[in-house]
């Protein structure tokens, strides 16, 4: 099974994603920046996936840079360089025989020129759907998983409760 590797354009996802628009209106585009990645974070773990964050620099001089948060990596784009641009080149160089890359944008000139390049697009609106599905899915894990410990120390063994549940239904049963 192939590696997959998911690059976002980051900017693309805080435009269009309803609570980030919202914090870039209300001049909090780090904070937008933060939520998306830990709302990006959680997703990637749970899907198995690599995700690279692109934001645009191009238009401030000396913050290139390039680091790992929340075992996402993110990518400030160099002075003179473009998320877009920088996304094609890496959409390019890094899908292969064992790596299928998907873009995020809604950028459409963008989608033809990642698809030239073998490369699978979503949409800004389908990866916030995608994502806020892997948050519900991970709450109702995580509700599982406490009412399993909750039943681990109940004082009823596994043969009581259905011993129990089956007299509970032949009692529903009698009532009508």
């Amino acid at each position: 099974m192939k590696k997959q590797l998911l690059i976002v354009d980051g900017y693309n996802m805080i435009g269009s994603w309803p609570e980030l628009v919202q914090l870039k209106n209300q001049n909090k585009l780090e904070d937008a920046r933060e939520v998306l990645l830990q709302r990006l974070s959680n997703y990637a773990k749970y899907e198995d996936l690599e995700v690279m964050v692109v934001f645009d620099a191009q238009f401030v001089p000396g913050i290139q840079q390039t680091y790992k948060k929340y075992r996402l990596t993110v990518i400030f784009t160099k002075e003179e360089e473009t998320a877009d641009s920088y996304i094609e080149r890496v959409a390019g160089e890094r899908n292969d025989r064992l790596t299928q890359v998907t873009v995020a944008t809604s950028d459409l000139a963008e989608q033809w020129l990642v698809f030239s390049k073998g490369a699978l697009r979503t949409s800004a609106n389908e990866l916030y759907k995608d994502v806020q599905k892997t948050e519900r899915t991970i709450a109702v894990h995580a509700t599982d998983i406490h009412f399993q410990d909750f039943r681990r120390n109940s004082p009823w063994n596994i043969e009581q409760l259905s011993k129990l549940s089956d007299k509970l239904d032949e009692l529903s049963n009698n009532k009508d």
